[in-house]
């Protein structure tokens, strides 16, 4: 049997599976407490304990976990949520049906968002189990112990399970719901652990039974023969030896190079990518910078940081891109209303547009730090749907002292109207995830819609092989830094399609760089030119692997 999800990474692996235990029953509603003053201080405590204990895991998990589970601590903590679980306490509730009542309700109100805030409704409802259970001193439901390695398979995973996962233990991870930018996506595919999300059938999965993980392919083998589980050990061995092999600069077989860069979020995320191998910067998202402000920082607040990412380059190109608020990333000082589509609304360079002093500051801040420091410094700006958008930016950035401005390609309309933006902007870098979801009209932060969320889609690579001819024929760069960069096979036929550079999570430098070195690039515009025919993401794929 063979089940279908969506793959994180490109990881093989193959062990027993071992399941999460099942949530917390619901607390009862005849139940009422004694003493409600009492019950008010063990709930208010309860909270407390548990927001420590998601804040000490960070500290102990660090990198991406460590903002996941602050974000999580932040919510346990919630002043609404709080005032709401004691006033349900007043009118005669226990503290964990108070908890209970008031964190899926406010879970309801998430999901009927849609979008990022939806998939943030998984992390308030771990937040709620975590303290129902040391309310009724009942463990936590969590990852399940064993003595021997297993693949862990659950309806979702919390981040504060994720972010502590055993690797000696946990080889790989099978969720029924979550989608590519869920919390379990995004964790695993920062520790590198083989995932596959949103498998409809996972529940079909009973403990013991061996499967075979394909993170690549976005399947999962269930009871698979002998012969099968040796090829996929082999293929596992053949891939730590390459990951292992020296670090080299990306090219293909026969020496045409091709920049592997990685993608960052701040200072934080450099040390692993120079280790890893990155040849530069292919996306430094600023946002994160921003998200927790009630205000934007100031000029040598921002200079100090992006200083601080530039000085980890020296000598190597560092692409940054401006503020992309909106959508997902809603800033109380840029994003005040909100928007019946934020997707398709006042997002990226379209919000900057109406607050220049702020993309002012910015490219002020950005410029001012390249000039103190050795690295090669270009400037994007987000969500550009016509020339007459890059114009704009493009004039800002050089008044303001940036060298090397140019655009990311995001929308379909800018990928038609390619060569006309590259007349102003020195480079292009496309964002394949939200270039995807543009294009085949499916928002890719819902699990619901998210087997439309496949960058290999014949729509998608025709419109990234527009951008490449457009490149070429104005001798410009062409990059791209979505998430389709960190799969090998998709990466070659990136490569085919006249794609300069690839940027990704520095966890995938080593498989696409060794991907890489196996084609020419003839052989590379052979498997994408087979892609380019096909009627489908899948026939697509499989187009690319028999050319």
């Amino acid at each position: 049997m063979r089940l279908s999800g969506i793959g994180v990474g490109r990881a093989l692996a193959t062990g027993p599976v071992r399941r999460m235990p099942d949530p917390l029953p619901e607390p009862s509603e005849a139940e009422s407490p004694a003493d409600t003053d009492a019950e008010v201080a063990r709930t208010r405590s309860a909270l407390q304990q548990v927001a420590a204990e998601l804040t000490e895991r960070g500290a102990r998990a660090g990198g991406a976990a460590k903002d996941v589970l602050d974000a999580q601590a932040l919510m346990a903590e919630d002043p609404t949520l709080v005032d709401d679980v004691i006033a349900r306490i007043g009118q005669g509730r226990t503290g964990q049906r108070a908890v209970h009542e008031a964190f899926l309700e406010f879970q309801v109100m998430l999901v009927g968002l849609g979008g990022y805030m939806a998939e943030r409704a998984t992390d308030l409802g771990d937040v709620a189990q975590r303290v129902i259970a040391r309310l009724t001193g009942v463990p936590a439901p969590g990852v399940p112990e064993s003595e021997t390695p297993f693949v862990l398979v659950a309806r979702d995973l919390a981040p504060a399970d994720t972010a502590l996962l055993d690797l000696d233990k946990v080889l790989a991870l099978i969720t029924r719901d979550g989608g590519p930018t869920s919390h379990t996506a995004i964790l695993a595919r920062s520790r590198s652990i083989p995932a596959i999300v949103g498998v409809t059938d996972a529940d079909s999965l009973r403990d013991g039974q061996t499967v075979v993980v394909d993170a690549g392919a976005g399947a999962v083998e269930v009871d698979p023969d002998e012969e099968t589980v040796a090829a996929t050990l082999r293929t596992i061995e053949e891939r730590r030896a390459a990951a292992n092999a020296p670090i080299t600069p990306g090219a293909l077989a026969d020496g045409t190079k091709v920049q592997l860069l990685a993608n960052i979020g701040g200072v934080k995320d450099t040390a692993k990518a120079v280790e890893l191998g990155a040849e530069g910067v292919g996306l430094f998202r600023t946002e994160f910078l921003f998200l927790d402000s009630k205000s934007a920082p100031t000029v040598q607040q921002q200079k100090e940081q992006y200083a601080a990412v530039l000085k980890a380059f020296p000598g190597k190109k560092v692409v940054v891109r401006a503020l992309d608020a909106g959508a997902d990333k809603p800033l109380s000082f840029l994003n005040d209303s909100e928007e019946e589509n934020p997707a398709l609304g006042l997002r990226g360079l379209r919000v900057l547009r109406t607050h220049e002093d702020i993309l002012r500051e910015q490219l002020t801040a950005l410029a001012e730090a390249a000039a103190e420091t050795e690295a090669e410094l270009w400037v994007m700006a987000p969500m550009v749907s016509e020339p007459e958008e890059s114009e704009y930016f493009t004039a800002l950035a050089r008044e303001l002292g940036i060298k090397v401005p140019g655009v990311m390609v995001e929308v379909p309309s800018a990928a038609l109207l390619a060569s006309q933006i590259l007349k102003s902007a020195d480079f292009v870098s496309i964002g394949t995830n939200d270039l995807t979801q543009y294009t085949l009209a499916a928002d890719r932060l819902l699990g619901t819609v998210a087997a439309f969320q496949d960058p290999w889609h014949p729509a998608v690579l025709k419109l990234v092989a527009e951008v490449g001819r457009a490149g070429a024929a104005a001798g410009k760069s062409v990059g791209i830094c979505g998430e389709a960069a960190a799969d090998p096979a998709l990466a070659v036929v990136l490569v085919g399609l006249g794609a300069k550079s690839l940027s990704m999570t520095p966890a995938a430098l080593a498989d696409v760089r060794a991907e890489l070195l196996t084609v020419t690039l003839e052989q590379a515009q052979a498997r994408a030119a087979a892609a380019l025919t096909a009627g489908s993401a899948a026939a697509a794929r499989a187009a690319a692997a028999t050319a």
